[in-house]
């Protein structure tokens, strides 16, 4: 079945504008259909700098409408409406006097998203946010649904040069995907993060769904007290406010309740391996992070998991990733012929991946 692909980038023309949105779109539009869609076939809308929110609502509910996989790429800039100072994409003829009228409310894209599968949705952003905009999705969180995977990064408007910014995430993620090859979601999105983002550096807020961490709380304000609570929440604020040893220590209980109540190789304790693995991350504890991994790899492996399966290759990916950010010589020696070895097993899809591990490996030992 085709999937469906709108690439959407919007900001306003003169003083307004914060990021330079409409830049990405020709990155963008060098990646072949049907990896922008994970899919083998794609319908791709393109949506450059629009003038009217009505025209962008009907664009966009359209390719909710349609059949199979959708993914949306979206850059742009957030500012809040007066009135109820909800978060809108801004858009070619937005002022700060005009949001209401001229921006497209977030809560449409939640909307028209809402009723498709969590499965087919995906929605990358690369979003900067004027002050107001900034200061409330801090405080609330911006999400998508409960059925929309949302990955990318939100950004204080007026950093860049002369105060217009460049989608540095978002160009990222096409760069990659110009590789001909569509990771998974997930694994994508850290890999863009790594290329933008130093851990524990800056200012932006990560977005990162579909069971993973999400910096910004998922939560919206005015959720019912009888709701159950979700651990995923808790993680993400400790991780907002930089107490990663209380969010690995919570993470660190749902794994071994996840280990008595299924066995180690369950998918419930192999999620809390991996939250954990992604925790040691944004602590930027390289070295346990690559060390996680590497145990989830095992695992998934030594449960009889294919070598191509894509966990156990995503797995093995993000090992190899955070071993090349190692920094103490002796660790990365001590954790490189792990790796190696799992590299003999899964190769994966990036050409040359176990000749760079050995290379960098006999590089190490040298030293």
């Amino acid at each position: 079945m085709p999937g469906t692909v709108l690439l959407l980038a919007a900001s306003p023309l003169g003083r307004s504008r914060l990021v330079d949105a409409a830049g990405v779109l020709p990155v963008l539009a060098a990646v072949a259909p049907a990896v922008l869609a994970g899919a083998d076939t794609a319908n791709v809308v393109e949506l450059a700098d629009p003038l009217e929110p009505q025209a962008v609502l009907t664009r966009l509910r359209a390719a909710a409408a349609a059949p199979g996989p959708l993914t949306v790429y979206l850059t742009g800039q957030l500012h809040l409406d007066r009135r109820q100072r909800l978060p809108h994409l801004a858009l070619a003829r937005t002022t700060a006097a005009t949001v209401r009228y001229t921006a497209l409310p977030w809560h449409w894209i939640r909307e028209e998203l809402r009723l498709r599968s969590a499965a087919e949705t995906t929605l990358f952003v690369d979003l900067h946010a004027d002050p107001e905009a900034w200061a409330h999705i801090a405080g609330h969180g911006l999400d998508c649904g409960p059925t929309t995977a949302l990955y990318g990064r939100v950004a204080p408007g007026g950093s860049g040069r002369r105060g217009i910014a460049e989608p540095s995430y978002m160009k990222a993620v096409a760069t990659l995907l110009r590789s001909g090859h569509r990771p998974p979601p997930a694994e994508l999105h850290e890999r863009a993060l790594a290329r933008v983002i130093e851990p524990g550096a800056g200012r932006d807020l990560v977005l990162a769904g579909a069971g993973g961490l999400a910096p910004v709380p998922g939560q919206r304000p005015g959720t019912p007290a009888p709701a159950p609570a979700d651990p995923h929440d808790a993680l993400s604020a400790a991780v907002r406010d930089g107490r990663h040893d209380e969010a690995d220590a919570l993470a660190a209980r749902h794994e071994t309740a996840a280990v008595r109540a299924f066995g180690p190789a369950s998918e419930e304790a192999l999620h809390w391996s991996e939250v954990r693995a992604d925790l040691a991350m944004f602590a930027g504890d390289t070295v346990r992070s690559c060390r996680a991994w590497l145990a989830v790899a095992g695992t998934r492996l030594a449960a009889g998991q294919a070598p191509d399966t894509p966990a156990v290759e995503a797995a093995v990916d993000r090992a190899h990733h955070q071993w090349t950010r190692i920094d103490d010589t002796a660790r990365a020696r001590e954790l490189g012929p792990a790796l190696a070895e799992l590299r003999l097993r899964v190769p994966g899809r990036r050409s040359g991946a176990l000749e760079s591990v050995q290379r960098q490996l006999r590089q190490l030992q040298a030293q």
